[in-house]
């Protein structure tokens, strides 16, 4: 229990390292806490610092969220501990202790659990997301759309429970820390991928 209870806490600070918040720092670029949508991910990276500074974060908030499933893994963690790992590196990006409890929305964090968890799961996420995006230019949407459909994925390509309801609460939280691009999409005011934010 004792080894359950640091692994989760080990993943928990894992996610709490802001990707998007130390590359700014490191290229000298604005805090995108307080630039464009004022979302510390790689899409607002992506409008203030150009694409070198959204793969580096993208790069970092993907490895956060594989890294603390493969630390499970390498100890012989189980299903369960596994999933609530995944939640806790997934939770520390939304609400980091190293930044004032303020993150992103998890997408590449949530993307780096599913493939360490079931990589056909996270492939798949992958592939709808990248479909939406090249319909619609909207990262927010694409991202909603592999939310939603992650669950079945998990239904349909693995047996664990204990994944299911992790990527059940994944992908709620996703829907929920995108309640305001929601109503930029429905509105018509939602910046598109490589655009200037509104």
């Amino acid at each position: 229990m004792l080894l359950d209870g640091t692994l989760i806490v080990i993943a928990y600070l894992l996610g709490s390292l802001s990707s998007a918040v130390i590359t700014s720092r490191l290229l000298g670029l604005p805090d995108p806490r307080t630039q464009g949508s004022g979302n510390p991910g790689a899409t607002n990276v992506l409008r203030i610092g150009g694409k070198k500074a959204a793969a580096v974060t993208l790069f970092g908030d993907l490895s956060k969220g594989l890294l603390a499933i493969a630390l499970g893994r390498a100890v012989g963690a189980g299903d369960n501990v596994l999933a609530m790992m995944g939640l806790a590196a997934f939770l520390g990006h939304l609400y980091p202790l190293f930044f004032g409890f303020k993150g992103g929305k998890g997408v590449a964090t949530g993307l780096g659990v599913l493939l360490g968890i079931a990589w056909p799961v996270g492939l798949a996420a992958l592939a709808t997301w990248l479909v939406v995006a090249a319909l619609t230019r909207y990262s927010s949407l694409s991202a909603l759309c592999a939310a939603i459909l992650t669950p079945l994925y998990t239904s349909w390509l693995t047996d664990s429970p204990s994944f299911l309801y992790l990527t059940i609460a994944l992908s709620l939280l996703l829907v929920w820390r995108h309640r305001t691009n929601i109503h930029n999409l429905v509105n018509g005011t939602e910046g598109k991928i490589g655009g200037k934010s509104r």
